[in-house]
């Protein structure tokens, strides 16, 4: 079986080869993990509209929706995360920054225009423009917009803006976007999380700021030589980095020093302190949420690295192969079960329709293992339609393909 080569969010022209030895593990790991963050982020979703309202997913005394919340966090780090390697993947093949540059830009205004329609109306089954949500796919067009200028810096140069991003934001943690005046919707776009009322009143919830985000997919870049090391010193590598994450996690949040706007305070009790102490900040992503998230990102591809496409890992590596896919198809499946839920349940889909998060009310929803075993079915019946347009899309060979 051909290996096939792990593919960026947006897709990429020709995507199968037959890579030197060793290649197939690494870019399988990719698509692999790709996949297990797209069920877990099935998982939030379905929490988000199926699940019985009342409750606040971050309530430490509710270990088990905390806990359902909490795991779900690995998603947009990573994805945006694994854009950026294989973005550098991809520029190695292209041999020429220009070229990849073009591929970058053209990919990312696509994503945008993806995330202002058909993601946009999957939400809110709204055709009328009144919320426009941006999150991780305007994160990820956006952040592909910006490598598309770096990828002519040296690696070096990307890495240290990466790092920059990273580290240094929640340094301007103190700074109100009000203080900007009629400008503080910029301030938002950089490095808040709020609603901004935009032309013709449309109100646009910035949920992903650019500042860290643009870091993430451009740490990825940096790092993807190691995808081209010699596959043992590349897991040593990809685990020394993963548990230096993990250090980093543990001493900015046991210290409170820097990394969180909101301190770690323990609690009155060893299970909610625990928790407590994961809680952090993901609108915008602290330092310590992303060192907490990538961490075990990086451990997972190392351990990846070793995996046979057989049973589980066929289908997660399946799924992880046609990301856009399956990112569109859940939105619309989730948010379809949903209004059924609320006829069923309230006898209106009033409470599910026209903004987001749902307004759901008392009497509506699933109980958490009910909206687990939901999950689990809707992953079944993604995998499948997945593998179906895994298999046409390797069939086509127009030119627009690498844009579905």
């Amino acid at each position: 079986m051909t290996a096939k080569i792990s593919q960026p969010w947006f897709g990429e022209p020709g995507a199968s080869a037959a890579p030197a030895a060793g290649a197939r593990a690494r870019l399988v790991s990719i698509d692999l993990l790709r996949g297990v963050v797209m069920v877990l982020m099935t998982l939030d979703h379905c929490r988000d509209y199926l699940h019985q309202s009342a409750f606040d997913p971050r309530d430490t005394g509710q270990p088990a929706l905390f806990l359902t919340r909490w795991i779900t966090h690995f998603c947009a780090p990573t994805f945006i995360f694994l854009a950026g390697v294989s973005a550098f993947l991809h520029g190695q093949r292209q041999q020429s920054p220009a070229r990849l540059s073009r591929f970058l830009w053209t990919r990312g205004l696509w994503l945008v225009a993806l995330e202002l329609s058909l993601v946009r109306i999957g939400w809110t089954f709204d055709v009328v423009p009144r919320l426009v949500l941006l999150q991780v796919i305007w994160a990820l067009g956006v952040s592909m917009l910006a490598l598309a200028a770096l990828v002519h810096l040296p690696r070096p140069a990307i890495a240290v803006f990466a790092v920059a991003s990273i580290a240094g934001h929640n340094a301007l943690d103190g700074v109100v976007a009000s203080t900007f005046g009629e400008a503080s919707w910029a301030w938002t776009l950089l490095h808040g999380s709020d609603v901004v009322v935009g032309p013709g009143g449309i109100s646009l919830w910035l949920l992903y700021p650019l500042v860290p985000w643009l870091g993430v997919m451009a740490g990825g870049y940096a790092l993807g030589p190691l995808f081209h090391l010699e596959a043992a010193r590349r897991r040593r590598a990809l685990v020394a980095l993963g548990f230096g994450l993990l250090a980093a996690f543990a001493l900015l949040r046991a210290t409170n020093l820097y990394g969180n706007p909101t301190p770690w305070v323990p609690r009155a009790g060893t299970i909610q302190s625990a928790l407590a102490f994961i809680d952090c900040e993901k609108y915008p992503p602290s330092l310590s949420f992303l060192c907490m998230t990538l961490g075990p990102a990086l451990l997972l591809l190392a351990a990846f690295d070793r995996a046979s496409q057989r049973g589980a890992a066929l289908w997660l590596a399946t799924i992880g192969s046609v990301p856009l896919f399956y990112y569109l198809a859940h939105i619309y499946a989730v948010h379809g079960i949903s209004v059924l839920v609320s006829l069923l349940s309230l006898g209106t889909a009033a409470p599910v329709l026209g903004h987001f998060p749902p307004d759901k009310p008392a009497g509506f929803g699933l109980s958490l293992p009910v909206v687990y075993a939901l999950t689990l079915l809707l992953v079944i019946v993604l995998a499948l339609a997945s593998r179906a347009y895994s298999g046409l899309k390797r069939r086509r060979h127009e030119w627009w393909w690498s844009y579905l």
